[in-house]
This record gives structure tokens, C-alpha cells and sequence, in this order.
């Protein structure tokens, strides 16, 4: 069979060998994909669950259907190895005055169990550290923190770090704890503005488990506090007056309190394993082959909350179908002797919804050495509409595409023109977006290790992270098209003349925490 171009006359139109491979992806099969992954049988595929193993075990059945070897000749799985923990007690007791768990302060089960004593306390504003405005202008190494939520404002209600009406990257609670750490800071008390409806927001995570990877490294111990406790123990009303100070300065304010403070967690641990789902698909050509491109997808979601099974029909069926078309179609492309020098890596993986664990653990343990993965292609979330395109779905959202090489992004843009037409939105491409979506899927971690990387997404919607994200809502015509732009785009990448070339320091500061 021919190696170059092989014109085809389908109804009329011409397309190229590899259109007609890609047009292999079809709506019917991402629906049979997403019919048994959102179904209520696999009970919301909530990792280490018997849903979660169902899905795995129908991802690498598929797999092996379409004549896709197990890697090293034995499995498709990576297993992940993972840890529940649940906080039995916490205890907060402040120069003698005992404080009540969830009624005065809660915390999630994200740190080992802890006893900390410590002879005072610092209050250090916001606990934030940029160039333009810091907190961190003492010693606090070694000591217990106390910190508002969020980002200071001036009189005209623009943030202080930012400079503007949008907050920035620095305000994230997960940002504030690891600087935190970097200056040696023991623990850390978060003043909670509207304490009760936060807590309300936020129960399911302190009442239920929550997950990690074994041996992981922690945050520090982090507790969030009411305003009538930091009162408590600031003095009567110096909560605001304090963030009034800060405003009409505009610069930050910190004391040393001469209080004694006592924090205490203990914690029930339970070990399992989750699972990373691997098909790899070998290039044609005897050198280029060692070269990677991994595609993405988790297909883990929440489980069941409150009797409520979470199908996570979008989130991320939708990308996890793609993903297993996406293989159909190179797996076909060899099957029917057409070349793609480079080797594919579909990559399904667990552990997402815990806090990107499975593509973590991935890249700390690599199958496939990192320094041969040239590119990482993931997809998370594209069946539906967000507000931004209520009635238009020919749109998907890229993110990072051009952050480490332009020519990553140049093969993005010339494959979308050459065959999918799609609107290219980089809305959320901005490393100011208070979204932070970069931080927010798997290609964070590959991009992490330099491996250049693009986030394929459309938009978050009211059913996010709802029991009411069902398969009924999807636009399957667009998972179909972002499925065929993923798959082209991989398919000029594979068959580049060199690998993409990381020219570019990345904007965003690859810090999730």
C-alpha cells in the first residue's frame, strides 16, 4: 500500500488516507464508550472502588480487541499506590481555651497525624509572597501561622498582588501552604470569612476519606478557623481592623502574639491500589519509534456522595472515550500499512479527581522513559457547552499548547486548519486566570518535566462535579470532533520531521501547591 497520499472518492469529496482513518471516530462508538462508563453500574468509577476496576477492566478488554499488546508483554495496568485517610479528632486549644472541632475550626484529611505545641503564634497578613507585595518579612521558621484567606484589596477594590479586579494565582489556599513550607513554617490557621456556609460547602471532604499517594510528600498541618476564633485570639474585632490597616496602607502587617498554642490530629489510615490503564502502540519507523506521544484522559470521577451515584458523564467520560477511538484509529492505521514513524502511548489514568495522582505517580515512575516522550496530548471534559458558547459547540478550549514550544503549538494550529475547522479558544491559556485550570488535569504533571503539553477542554457547567452530569446532556457530535482534532494533531506529530523543540520558559510558575 502506498506510503504517501491515497485518494479516496467518498460521496463526493477527497480525503486523504488518514481523514479516512480519522473519520473512524465516530459518534455511535464514543456513545457505546460512554453508555457503559457512565452507567450507574460502575457506581461513579470512584478510585479503588469496584467501579473504577470495571472501567479498567473494559478499557484494556477493548485494548486487547483492537490487538493492542499489553506493555512488557504482561498487563495494562500500572497500579497506583494509594492511601485513605479519615481525621477521627483535631484539636485546637489556644492559652488554655479549648476550641471544637467543625464547630470552631475543621481542616481536610490531606496530612499524617500531628501533635504540635508551640509557646506563640504569628500573624502574618495573607501569607503571601510576589514581588510586588509580601507578608513574608520575618522569621517564621518554626512556627505556627495564622493567615487570611484570599488577597488584600485597595480602597479602589483592586487586589494588591494583582494590581487589578482579578485575583491572583498566589491567593489559592494550596499556593499559601507551600510557601508556607518553603520558610519552615510548622502550621498554618486560615481566618475564615462566612465560617458556617464555607463549612457547609466543604463537609463531604472533612466527613468522608480523603485519598493520597502513599509515601507522598505532605502539606504542612492547616486548619481553618472562624473570625470569632481569631478574634479570640487577636482581641475583639482586630480581625477587621487589621484587614482595614492592610487596605489603606497597602502593605502588610504582621505581630507576634504571646499566646500558647496547641494542635492535635488523629487519623485513620486504610491502604489500596488504584490503577493506571496503558496501551502502547508502536511507531513504523526503526528509530523514530522510540519517540513518544502520550494522550490522556482520566477516567476515574467521585463515586457515590450521599446516596447519590456521580456518573461523571462529562467529567471525563467523554475524554476517556475519545481517548480509547483515539486508539482505535492508529491501531487501524497500522493494521492497514500506513506510517506514523513515532510510538502512541494511550494513557486512560486514575486518581484525577484526588488531585492528579495517577498521572503524579506516572511520571515519577515512567513505563516509558521521559526523556523519549516528546509530547503530551490530555483530555478532560468535552461534551458540553460552557456560558461563554451557550449555543455554538464548535469550540474546545486549548490550554498550553504554546507554553513550552512553539512548535508544538504551530502542528496544533496547522492540524485544526488541515482538518477539524474547530474555534481554538485560549481563553484560560492566560497564567493569571483565576481559574487555574492549567493546574487542574493531568498534562500539569508532564509539563512539569518539560515535556510539552496541551490541555483539551470545554468548559466547566452547572452540572460539574453533580450527580446530574449524565449522558443525555452530551454533545456527542463535539466529542467527536475534539476526538478527530486529538488524533490528527498526534498524527503530524508522530510523523514530524523532528520532535518539538522546547524553546520557551514556561509562564506558568508549575507550582499546584
Amino acid at each position: 500500500m502506498k506510503k504517501l497520499i491515497l485518494l479516496l472518492f467518498i460521496w463526493g469529496q477527497t480525503l486523504s488516507q488518514i481523514e479516512v482513518v480519522g473519520n473512524q471516530i465516530t459518534v455511535e462508538k464514543l456513545k457505546t464508550h460512554i453508555t457503559i462508563l457512565a452507567s450507574d453500574s460502575l457506581e461513579g468509577r470512584e478510585v479503588g472502588q469496584p467501579g473504577e476496576i470495571m472501567a479498567a477492566e473494559y478499557m484494556s478488554n477493548y485494548f486487547n480487541q483492537l490487538g493492542i499488546p499489553p506493555y512488557k508483554d504482561s498487563t495494562y495496568y500500572q497500579e497506583i499506590p494509594l492511601e485513605k485517610r479519615l481525621i477521627e479528632s483535631a484539636n485546637i486549644k489556644v492559652d488554655g481555651v479549648q476550641y471544637e472541632f467543625k464547630e470552631d475550626f475543621y481542616t481536610y484529611p490531606n496530612f499524617s497525624q500531628t501533635r504540635i505545641r508551640s509557646k506563640d503564634i504569628v500573624f502574618l497578613g495573607y501569607g503571601i509572597d510576589t514581588e510586588t507585595y509580601s507578608d513574608y518579612n520575618t522569621n517564621v521558621e518554626g512556627k505556627v501561622i495564622m493567615i487570611f484567606n484570599g488577597e488584600p484589596k485597595d480602597n479602589n477594590g483592586n487586589y494588591l498582588v494583582s494590581g487589578g479586579k482579578e485575583k491572583s494565582p498566589e491567593s489559592n489556599w494550596k499556593m499559601k501552604l507551600n510557601m508556607a513550607k518553603q520558610n519552615g513554617v510548622k502550621a498554618v490557621l486560615f481566618i475564615t470569612e462566612n465560617y458556617k456556609s464555607n463549612y457547609k460547602r466543604v463537609e463531604h471532604k472533612i466527613n468522608h476519606p480523603g485519598v493520597s499517594l502513599s509515601k507522598k510528600e505532605e502539606p504542612i498541618p492547616f486548619f481553618y478557623i472562624s473570625k470569632k476564633m481569631a478574634n479570640d485570639i487577636l482581641g475583639k474585632n482586630k480581625t477587621a481592623k487589621i484587614q482595614k490597616k492592610i487596605k489603606s496602607k497597602k502593605r502588610s502587617y504582621n505581630k507576634l502574639i504571646n499566646k500558647s498554642v496547641f494542635l492535635a490530629t488523629q487519623n485513620n489510615d486504610d491502604f489500596f491500589t488504584g490503577k493506571n490503564v496503558l496501551a502502547f502502540i508502536e511507531g513504523t519507523d526503526p528509530e523514530l519509534k522510540n519517540e513518544i506521544i502520550v494522550i490522556t484522559a482520566h477516567y476515574d470521577h467521585i463515586g457515590i456522595i450521599d446516596g447519590l451515584i456521580h456518573n461523571g458523564a462529562d467529567d471525563n467520560a467523554t475524554g476517556t472515550a475519545a481517548l480509547l477511538e483515539i486508539a482505535a484509529a492508529f491501531q487501524l492505521a497500522k493494521k492497514s500499512g500506513y506510517e506514523f514513524k513515532r510510538s502512541i502511548l494511550c494513557f486512560p489514568n486514575s486518581a484525577e479527581e484526588k488531585g492528579l495522582l495517577g498521572s503524579y505517580y506516572y511520571v515519577e515512575n515512567p513505563e516509558f522513559p521521559l526523556e523519549n516522550t516528546i509530547a503530551c496530548l490530555n483530555v478532560d471534559m468535552i461534551g458540553r457547552m460552557d456560558k461563554f458558547h451557550p449555543n455554538d459547540s464548535n469550540y474546545v478550549y486549548l490550554i498550553g499548547a504554546d507554553k513550552l514550544s512553539t512548535d508544538l503549538h504551530n502542528i496544533s494550529e496547522k492540524s485544526n486548519k488541515k482538518y477539524t475547522n474547530l474555534e481554538l479558544d485560549y481563553t484560560f491559556n492566560n497564567p493569571n486566570d483565576p481559574n487555574r485550570f492549567y493546574y487542574r488535569s493531568d498534562h500539569y504533571n508532564f509539563a512539569k518535566k518539560n515535556i510539552p503539553s496541551i490541555f483539551y477542554f470545554s468548559g466547566v457547567h452547572k452540572d460539574y462535579h453533580k450527580h446530574t452530569d449524565t449522558m443525555e446532556k452530551l454533545v456527542y457530535e463535539k466529542v467527536e470532533k475534539i476526538a478527530r482534532l486529538i488524533f490528527y494533531t498526534a498524527w503530524e506529530l508522530s510523523n514530524a520531521e523532528s520532535r518539538p523543540i522546547v524553546d520557551k520558559e514556561n509562564e506558568f510558575k508549575l507550582n499546584r501547591y
